[in-house]
């Protein structure tokens, strides 16, 4: 009975965020003077209409679906993890370094998962601060990762500029060795050509499935899942409440670094400065349209990555930055349709301490 109207909840928080998100279209949309209808067929025609549009989404969703499965991985323990912007940029950083590092001729079976490894170790070191600051003195991760977030931005503008990173006068890095660049889909669906989407799209979603799989198939998975629900029972039943806390961020802010697999090694070649800004914010309205199921977090993605290139498409009637309010709009209403949610963002999930002197009292 209780599933059931977990259930429920979940479509109608899910039903009021896609249904506010068309309403705030239709609105803006007819504010600059244009048709809704005629602005939403244009959309379609710039996105899934053509195969050059269909690439390009699933180019855009790539790193969103990284980031969404990344925050869906930290809401299943209870925490709300708003860094995953800051996780993939450092995560993108390292990637760029460690693939102008390798050897030319390295293999691309070697290279790939090596210049991986470095952007998932880079965005879990990210989150580290925070899942510290939440297991051993009870900070809101909320407030420290987006303290990490701006902490990104300038440690790696340090890290181009006086680092020495970045190529004489630019903000990017040097190429990557070609070993260390993810195939594009053209390879295998040529009326995908020009399209900038790759194999690093089937990786997210095999890691949409392993992940959230991970839920209920691995204890750790399922003392994550518990821990989110009640903490200081879980204490009670010895299960490690600070370690798992801890582990959620820090596995939170790895799989937010992977996202870089579809930025510098599946498209630019190269780190540079503001490569998938955006991406990481984005990212939680997609763990919150996904609401911890695969083929949720698959299709959010995709709703969201067909919004941001649906926004070049209408650019010359509408601004694009209008599908970011859109954004904003579903993050806003599946929150407050919610209720569990909001409580979660008010409190978050707490490591359990020692009593209160007044629950001391009262025991006595």
């Amino acid at each position: 009975m209780t599933s059931s109207l977990s259930r429920s909840s979940t479509r109608s928080a899910v039903l009021v965020g896609l249904s506010a998100s068309w309403v705030a279209f239709c609105v803006l949309v007819w504010l600059y003077g244009e048709s809704p209808r005629a602005m939403a067929s244009l959309l379609f025609e710039g996105t899934w209409g053509t195969s050059y549009g269909a690439g390009q989404v699933l180019f855009k969703a790539t790193p969103l679906l990284f980031t969404g499965v990344a925050v869906d991985f930290a809401l299943r323990s209870g925490l709300f993890n708003i860094g995953a912007e800051g996780q993939l940029a450092v995560g993108s950083l390292a990637a760029g370094v460690v693939g102008t590092q390798l050897p030319r001729g390295v293999p691309t079976l070697v290279a790939v998962p090596l210049a991986l490894a470095a952007a998932m170790a880079a965005g879990a070191l990210w989150a580290l601060v925070p899942a510290l600051l939440k297991g051993r003195f009870g900070a809101h991760e909320v407030i420290s990762t987006m303290m990490m977030n701006s902490l990104a931005d300038s440690a790696i503008g340090l890290a181009l500029g006086a680092g020495g990173l970045a190529l004489t006068g630019t903000v990017r890095t040097h190429d990557i060795v070609p070993g260390a660049r993810v195939p594009r889909l053209e390879a295998w669906f040529p009326a995908l050509k020009g399209s900038a989407a790759s194999f690093a799209l089937v990786v997210g979603v095999a890691s949409a499935f392993l992940v959230t799989a991970s839920y209920r198939r691995t204890r750790i998975g399922r003392e994550m899942g518990l821990v989110g629900q009640n903490a200081a029972a879980m204490a009670a039943e010895k299960v490690p409440v600070r370690a798992r806390l801890e582990q959620a961020l820090v596995f939170s802010g790895g799989l937010a670094g992977a996202a870089s697999l579809g930025t510098v090694l599946g498209y630019k070649g190269y780190f540079e400065e503001g490569l998938g800004a955006g991406a990481g914010f984005t990212g939680v309205a997609v763990a919150l349209l996904g609401r911890g199921r695969p083929l949720g977090l698959v299709l959010a993605a995709l709703l969201f990555g067909t919004l941001q290139q649906g926004g070049l498409a209408v650019n010359a009637f509408v601004p694009k930055e209008l599908m970011d309010i859109l954004t904003g709009v579903v993050v806003c209403a599946v929150a407050l349709a919610d209720g569990a949610l909001v409580a979660l963002v008010g409190r978050g999930a707490s490591p359990p301490g020692p009593p209160a002197s007044g629950a001391k009292a009262a025991s006595a």
